[in-house]
């Protein structure tokens, strides 16, 4: 059984998931893939941008800054899903790709994940 939510390949702009591409950015989460999400301040990540993720209660919520890093993940932002019992790992989308592949079938995982830039 092909798991719903298994990243084939990313570039910059575009992901695949399970064969089909998305060119925006998204969040992923066990079932089903919101590929309609964006960030009130586009390279910044606030605590509104992710709130559904938050209420998910997810284990660990993966987020991805882009293909050179460029999105902002605040430090308070940070310190405040850890105090929701929630393990944040923010890295470049590649090895974000690469590092939700690792986890997510034996971990509650979320992915939010900025694609270009």
């Amino acid at each position: 059984m092909r798991n719903i939510n298994l990243i084939e390949n990313y570039g910059f702009g575009n992901i695949l998931i399970n064969g089909k591409k998305y060119k925006s950015d998204l969040v992923i989460y066990k079932n089903s893939v919101n590929d309609k999400w964006w960030r009130k301040e586009g390279h910044n990540l606030n605590i509104n941008d992710i709130k559904e993720v938050v209420e998910k209660k997810p284990e660990i919520l993966i987020i991805g800054t882009g293909y050179y890093g460029l999105m902002k993940v605040p430090s308070d932002l940070i310190e405040y899903l850890e105090s929701k019992n929630i393990r944040v790992i923010v890295k470049k989308t590649k090895e974000a790709c690469d590092e939700y592949n690792k986890l997510y079938q034996n971990k509650k995982v979320i992915a939010a994940f900025h694609l270009t830039c």
